[in-house]
């Protein structure tokens, strides 16, 4: 009998073999004692290797059905490192709407060791299809998009990806493995911002990355080993921990993210609401083959920077900050936040409008949410010179 996957989110860590335990110890140490000159225990120094760490890389490996687990000091780390696997005089292939530090870490760092890049819409396949060149090397995807929740085809973007000779990553940070496993769609490393729902508390920082087989698992062990840019033992821990309740947590949340899409999507105010779980949805179709849920993270679009503004001003129970997938909901404005360090008019390209606002919703209850934003939308009516009902 095989558990379900929200069982493996409270077991897969096990017990303590010695203590009987039932949380990881945190192994506070940087270095371990070694028995002789010629014979090393599996343990020698917390960069190359910790206890709890390996008990947080085992199971996220677990939870995406991979063979190798790496956990990174921030996600932006596990990215990194992974396109480190790169050489100079390669091309990548990346979807145009990534996470704005992705963008900036493709087109100002490696830019600068002669590796080649070529944003496309990969909702449009045969766009991505066309452009492959002889140096590609890698196809990188999020899906859902952020922010606007674009879906890509995972299994076929793979499919191509492979008849071409390339690796296939995928950001999959918005899902987790609760919702999609990108591995099993055929891809060859999947990526998080475990920062995210996967801590679920806004008090870690960190990233993780899965390697479908062993021989890219040592490849991209060297890299996290040489780059240094490890998780340390107690932020693993609290990352295991959170990993615990991430079924509960985000079922929850994606229930609430519905609602709150739905009331959205019938208010005058809102020219659009980015949900891929509306059968309207134009990936909608896609993502319900490849995922499980649509997940908790919604965007929507108002006017302009002024009524974003005002919005914004009155809204009383989400946190305005930059991140998502916590406890309490979060409200984004990616013009300035998660895609700042995108150009004016790259941003504008992908849909990023000066009324766009992300919504990562938490676990208030559903009710005191819908009546926070339609306050918030009535005093936008009201500066704008309009009578709308609630």
């Amino acid at each position: 009998m095989t558990d379900r996957i929200e069982t493996k989110f409270i077991h897969s860590t096990g017990v303590d073999p010695q203590t009987g335990a039932v949380n990881v110890p945190i192994y506070l140490s940087s270095t371990f004692h070694q028995k002789s000159l010629d014979s090393f225990g599996p343990f020698d120094y917390s960069r190359s290797g910790n206890p709890t760490r390996l008990a947080l890389e085992e199971t996220i490996a677990n939870l995406e059905g991979g063979k190798r687990g790496f956990a990174f000091s921030s996600g932006m780390a596990a990215i990194s490192s992974a396109f480190m696997l790169l050489s100079s005089g390669d091309h990548v292939l990346v979807s145009e709407d990534v996470y704005g530090g992705t963008y900036r870490f493709i087109t100002e760092v490696l830019d600068k060791f002669n590796i080649e890049y070529t944003f496309v819409n990969m909702t449009d396949l045969n766009e991505m299809a066309n452009a492959i060149q002889p140096n590609t090397k890698v196809v990188y995807l999020e899906t859902p998009s952020n922010p606007v929740m674009n879906i890509t085809d995972i299994e076929i973007a793979a499919k191509l990806a492979k008849a071409n000779g390339c690796l296939t990553f995928v950001d999959n940070t918005f899902m987790t493995p609760l919702y999609q496993n990108p591995l099993a769609l055929g891809a060859d490393i999947v990526l998080h911002s475990a920062t995210k729902f996967l801590s679920g508390h806004s008090d870690v920082i960190a990233g993780l990355a899965v390697t479908k087989d062993e021989e890219l698992g040592n490849r991209l062990g060297f890299i996290q080993n040489t780059f240094g840019s490890v998780l340390g033992a107690q932020d693993s821990y609290l990352l295991i921990q959170g990993i615990k309740t991430l079924g509960a947590r985000l079922g929850q949340s994606s229930e609430s993210a519905r609602t709150i899409a739905e009331y959205l999507h019938n208010h005058p105010l809102i020219e659009e609401v980015y949900y891929p779980g509306f059968s309207f949805h134009p990936g909608n179709p896609i993502h319900e083959r490849q995922a499980r849920s649509a997940g908790a993270v919604l965007s929507f679009r108002l006017a302009d920077k002024k009524s974003a503004r005002v919005f914004v001003d009155h809204l009383r129970i989400p946190v305005f900050a930059v991140s998502l997938g916590a406890v309490e909901s979060i409200l984004s404005y990616p013009a300035t936040m998660s895609h700042g360090s995108m150009p004016v008019e790259e941003r504008e390209k992908r849909g990023i409008t000066d009324g766009l606002l992300r919504y990562s919703v938490g676990l208030e209850h559903p009710d005191d949410l819908v009546q926070d934003l339609s306050q918030a939308l009535a005093q936008v009516a009201r500066r704008n010179g309009l009578s709308i009902a609630n």
